[in-house]
This record gives structure tokens, sequence and C-alpha cells, in this order.
């Protein structure tokens, strides 16, 4: 398995490519996260009324337990930079031959693949640390010391981490029916943002209310609703949203052996 990964490495190492996706990677979850809470201080930390309603309105969803959603969700919207990222590792073996070479140096199939799995491993977890590093930070600078229950959320980090790798596994999948980095990332968005969404909405208004629930990325979408603030515009959808997380988790883990299959089966079958 290591030397799987060795050779990954020495693919990536010295790719300018890799490099400039991964630091776009490690600085836009500080960024996004960072970004709302500078809006948000700034707009409730003066004394005029209007900023006090406004603190009244949305508490402070930077404070513990409450970080631990706020971020997630915030980060859970920033997932086309590591998707990117991902849809290179594949679409690079294509364009460069070197998943031919693998074989031909002796690699099978399926070891080309899992030192792929790995690849989407390690980046869904360097995303899940960010985001813990973020929320962790954001909550002790905003937190009291009298407020108990620190990290009563803290499970977001295991929904999020799932979250992003089935997002990323989807992104993979998708590279590797497309061949092409920019395309795929294109069909990626599209599929994700237009085209599921409004499909969801189609399900539910002439299927069944739930069907939207369990299309591809909207079932790990899912697992990261909306924070608390917003929930109060429409609590009984907020409290459903809450209810139904669990059931998500299974989803999800259905959707990642189906993805993963499909990966293997296609390569499989594929001529190199």
């Amino acid at each position: 398995m290591l030397h799987l990964l060795r050779t990954e490495w020495l693919k990536l190492k010295n790719y300018p490519g890799f490099w400039w996706l991964m630091g776009m990677t490690v600085l836009s979850y500080p960024g996004i996260n960072g970004m709302f809470y500078f809006v948000y201080k700034t707009e409730t930390s003066n004394s005029k009324q209007a900023a006090q309603l406004l603190k009244m309105l949305l508490g402070n969803p930077f404070e513990f337990p409450e970080v631990f959603r706020t971020a997630a969700f915030l980060s859970s919207c920033f997932v086309t930079v590591p998707a990117l990222l991902v849809i290179m590792l594949i679409t690079n073996e294509y364009t460069y031959k070197t998943n031919r070479q693998n074989v031909i140096d002796g690699w099978s199939r399926n070891e080309f693949l899992i030192a792929k799995f790995f690849n989407v491993v390690i980046i869904s977890l360097i995303v899940a640390a960010l985001y813990s590093i973020v929320t962790l930070s954001i909550g002790f600078i905003n937190t009291g010391a009298d407020v108990k229950d620190k990290f009563q959320l803290a499970n977001y980090v295991g929904l999020f981490a799932l979250q992003t790798f089935a997002q990323l596994t989807f992104a993979f999948l998708l590279g590797l029916l497309i061949k092409r980095a920019f395309i795929a990332l294109g069909v990626f968005i599209f599929y994700k943002i237009p085209v599921e969404n409004i499909s969801a909405e189609l399900l539910k208004k002439y299927v069944h209310p739930e069907a939207g629930r369990f299309l591809p990325t909207e079932s790990s979408d899912l697992l990261t609703p909306v924070p608390a603030f917003l929930g109060r515009f429409d609590p009984k959808v907020y409290d459903y949203s809450l209810s139904i997380i669990n059931q998500q988790v299974f989803i999800t883990i259905a959707y990642l052996l189906i993805f993963w299959g499909l990966v293997f089966w296609i390569y499989k079958k594929r001529d190199l």
C-alpha cells in the first residue's frame, strides 16, 4: 500500500497545478468562514438599534456549540475547489498516459484505483481538518467560559467529512467518465446546482414530498443543514432537516458503495 501512495506522490510533487489547487483548497475554507464571521462581527458590534436587532435575530452563530453547524454549512458550499483537485487526479492520468504506464510497470487495475481511492480519502480528511481548525478557532474566540456543552455538536465534524468524501467521490466518478478536467468540473457544477435542485423540486411535487432527498448529491448535502438562525425562518422545515440526518448518513454510504463500485467496474471494462 505504501508503495502505491509513494508513486502517487512522485506524480504530484512536481506538478504546479496540484500545488495551486491545494493552496486554493487550504485558503478557501478559512476564507469563506472568516468572511462571514467578519461581516457578522462588523454588523453586530456597534450599539446602534439596527445592529442590536440583527444580533437578537441571528443570535451568535459563531459561538459554541452552534459554530459547528454554521461552519459546516458554509464550508459545504465551497466543495468546487477540492472537487477540481480530485478530478485533476484522474483526468491527468489519461492526459499523460500515466495510468497505462502504471499497468505496464506491473500494477493491477485494482491497485491503481485503490491508490486513487486513498487520494480522495486524504483530500477529504485535509478538508475536514481545515473545517475543524476553523471551527475551533472561531468558537474559542467567541465563546465565554460560562457556556456549557461546547462540543455538543461536534458530531458535525464526522458528518462534514462524510459529506465531503461523498461529493468528491462523485466528482472523481465524473472525471473518470469524461477524462477532461474542466469539462468534468463543468458537468459537476451544472448537475449539482441547477439540474439536481430542479429535479429535487419536481420529484417533491410530482412523485413524493421526500423523494428529492434520495438524489446522489442531495443525499449528502442534507448532512449539514442550515444554521439555527436561518432555520427560524421556517422552523418546520428546519426541524425536519435535523430529524433525517441519521437516515441521510445511511443513504450517503449506500451511494458511496455504488459510486466506487461503478468506478472499479468502468475501469475494469475500459481500454487503457
